[in-house]
């Protein structure tokens, strides 16, 4: 049976949002999640990250109490649970769930009074929310008869109704097309701008590079990584640098020859030329400048996606 934190008797600012103590589960014989610790202070927007399979949901459920964890210690906002906080927390579950028969206004301001928004507030509340996505013609519908985007973005507002806390989003980007993906991108961070503390699962790395400003990558049950994108970002060496050529017919074959260069591929908008490890990518870039004419050369940092490959395959920072 897993430890529970006993629950403290006052709540400070300095208490973390969400605290893990390692915290494994089992499914038969597979490990879905093994020794995960894991500490979110209150206000961060954290990413957690990884392949699909890579126990994110299963850490995010053991969280708001859906499993419970077969050994290790969780707290959520203080308390021994997110059942004893849970009109503080948002939550947006990989599996969407709507009452289907219910009408859009109808459905959304019964969340709000099960979250204990007095009813007084939320016919402005939810009226405000659906204009802000550009849903106000839904308000009359049956949530049946809507699109899957537009159910995800509807129970996305009946995640954040209440102001939480905490807000917990897994995969909120799944089936969205582009406008729909900023318009909740630029939900999200007014949540966080608010004071709200956001927790963000996905195996879209490139989706957690733009939102978040720490993220935690999750490998086989394992965390394999836990820091602030900036200093990730300036630990792993960029062995990557775009060049566009004057001449878009030139030859970037010969720039192997240069022994800082590994590879050279061409991409739709020039040349993408790999580094041999340890090179002085300033150095670099003067020596690939003067060796063929260019109008643009740049280096490209390691996307968050690049960072997880070559730590999981054993590559090291700089």
């Amino acid at each position: 049976m897993a430890e529970r934190v006993e629950e403290p008797d006052t709540e400070t600012a300095t208490e973390p949002a969400i605290l893990l103590q390692g915290v494994t589960k089992t499914f038969g014989e597979t490990r879905a999640v093994g020794d995960l610790s894991l500490e979110i202070p209150r206000g961060r927007l954290y990413g957690l990250i990884g392949p699909n399979g890579a126990g994110k949901t299963t850490a995010i459920r053991m969280i708001m109490s859906i499993l419970q964890p077969d050994s290790g210690r969780i707290s959520v906002l203080g308390r021994r649970s997110a059942l004893e906080a849970k009109d503080r927390i948002g939550y947006l579950p990989e599996e969407r769930g709507l009452y289907r028969k219910m009408r859009v206004s109808a459905f959304l301001e019964y969340i709000g009074r099960l979250k204990g928004v007095p009813a007084s507030l939320l016919p402005e509340r939810v009226g405000w929310r659906l204009a802000r996505l550009g849903l106000e013609e839904y308000a009359g519908r049956r949530c049946e008869e809507l699109s899957k985007g537009t159910q995800q973005k509807i129970q996305f507002i009946a995640a954040v109704i209440h102001d939480p806390d905490l807000l917990i989003l897994d995969e909120p980007f799944t089936g969205l097309d582009p406008v729909s993906t900023l318009q909740l991108r630029q939900l999200i961070l007014a949540e966080h701008a608010r004071g709200a503390t956001i927790v963000f699962s996905t195996h879209v790395m490139a989706h957690a590079e733009e939102l978040c400003d720490h993220v935690v990558m999750i490998h086989r049950g394992r965390k394999v990584l836990d820091d602030p994108i900036a200093e990730i970002r300036s630990r792993y060496d960029p062995r990557t640098i775009r060049l566009e050529p004057l001449d878009p017919s030139a030859d970037g074959a010969r720039l192997t020859q240069l022994p800082e260069v590994e590879q050279v591929a061409r991409d739709e908008t020039g040349l993408r030329i790999g580094l041999v490890a340890g090179t002085d990518p300033a150095a670099a870039l003067a020596r690939l400048a003067a060796a063929l004419p260019c109008s643009r050369i740049e280096l490209a940092r390691p996307t968050l996606e690049e960072i997880f490959l070559r730590v999981v395959s054993g590559g090291s920072a700089a």
